[in-house]
């Protein structure tokens, strides 16, 4: 298809009469099949592509896409295209399209995700639903391969192709009132093992037996790569340069100063085998080695190319996620402090004050209370109200960093003080 990509972008080129564009085309050929109550329910299977046309007359912008690549929908496009922007406001935070790069070698999509077939989809889910049935449970959850191409054209010279595949899989086991949860994506299926996340779930369900209460307070917790990449997604989100100019998060005049804990190290990484990285971002800037975070200190903050522009530094963007492990156990962990909780996972993330960087949110698909360095039982669920940037500071150990996300590399981590505020009824 990248023939045709490129060919899509000359038509473009030529008959486009705006002073600047850029064309964004995405192909997808993706695989979803869906599980409930010991069941397949569904399956959905097909290619779908969209064709993004931006253009500007001067500083004034419009924006359109269609799904097919004949000439009648291309003339179509950009005659929508080009209408809206004449009829638009000038945009004051123009920026003129990206010009051309010299983009990295890209790497072939795994072919054991390409070439993965509906037929194996199935019978790995079959090994969940027997599983469950054994357990006198419900099981319900997704399969899901993805195949991505992605072409990217503008009037100033820029022209990029991409692709990429990857395979994900999440389920939830529900008995009574136990209920828990695990979920994975990674790039290359052939280092996939179902086996390992059903252990993994039947782990988390069986030491969920009748959860006790505790009290509410701050509390060393160990939590697990989902609860940390769940936590760490949101930090991410606000770590934006101008919001910290504006004073609307709490990185206010804080590069190369420590802000962070110690042993929190934070990095977007292209030549990390174990996560995916694109060749470019979504504005046609090159990809390259970042490091956000290094031992707790602020080196670079996210910055889109008007801000980025205007502040005379180049603009970057959080691609993907490494976050420095170490090589602490969750067994030796247990034996650091004196008693502490598990947490498997992280929901329901809200702000609480966006400028101190204070979020709140629930534990799920599991809590376990251990003490004296073994796991004593259940608790139920609890609130949490939590400075982000201050719980880093709080590190006690990291494990090894494991790719829970096709994109993400993140370890366990051991964290003293936990701000607990409230205990749920589930």
């Amino acid at each position: 298809m990248k023939k045709k990509m490129k060919q899509t972008g000359e038509i473009i080129k030529k008959i486009c009469q705006a002073d600047d564009f850029t064309l964004k085309i995405y192909r997808t050929k993706n695989h979803f099949t869906r599980f409930a109550q010991n069941a397949i329910t569904q399956h959905i299977d097909g290619e779908n592509v969209e064709i993004q046309l931006d253009v500007a007359f001067d500083n004034k912008t419009g924006s359109a896409s269609v799904n097919q690549y004949d000439d009648e929908n291309l003339t179509m496009l950009v005659e929508k295209t080009e209408s809206i922007a004449k009829l638009n406001k000038a945009d004051p935070e123009f920026v003129a399209s990206e010009g051309k790069h010299n983009l990295r070698q890209p790497d072939d999509p795994p072919q054991p995700t390409v070439n993965l077939k509906a037929a194996e989809m199935v019978d790995d889910i079959r090994k969940c639903i027997n599983n469950a049935q054994k357990k006198e449970a419900q099981v319900s959850g997704i399969s899901e391969r993805y195949i991505t191409e992605n072409y990217m054209l503008t009037r100033n010279g820029f022209e990029g192709y991409d692709q990429e595949a990857h395979f994900a899989h999440s389920m939830t086991m529900r008995k009574g009132n136990v209920e828990t949860k695990v979920s994975s994506s990674i790039n290359d299926h052939a280092s996939f093992s179902m086996d390992n996340m059903i252990q993994q779930l039947n782990s988390q369900f069986d030491s969920l037996q009748e959860p006790q209460k505790i009290d509410k307070g701050k509390i060393p917790v160990i939590m697990r790569p989902q609860a940390v990449i769940e936590w760490v997604s949101y930090l991410i989100w606000m770590y934006q340069l101008r919001e910290a100019d504006e004073g609307i998060n709490p990185y206010t005049n804080q590069i190369g100063k420590q802000f962070f804990g110690k042993n929190f190290t934070l990095r977007s990484s292209v030549n990390n085998p174990l996560i995916h990285a694109p060749l470019f971002n979504r504005h046609g800037i090159p990809t390259t080695n970042i490091d956000w975070i290094v031992k707790g200190i602020i080196n670079n903050m996210q910055t889109d190319r008007y801000y980025a522009q205007k502040k005379g530094v180049k603009p970057c963007s959080v691609f993907n996620i490494d976050i420095e492990g170490g090589k602490t156990s969750e067994q030796e962990m247990m034996k650091q402090v004196d008693h502490g909780i598990i947490l498997n996972n992280l929901w329901y993330i809200r702000p609480i004050d966006a400028k101190k960087g204070e979020w709140t949110g629930l534990t799920r698909d599991g809590v376990l209370y251990f003490e004296k360095g073994k796991v004593r039982n259940a608790v139920v669920n609890l609130r949490w109200n939590e400075i982000l940037h201050d719980a880093t500071k709080r590190i006690i150990s990291l494990g090894e960093s494991l790719p829970i996300r096709y994109n993400a590399l993140v370890p366990t981590m051991l964290i003293d003080g936990f701000n607990f505020v409230d205990v749920t009824t589930f």
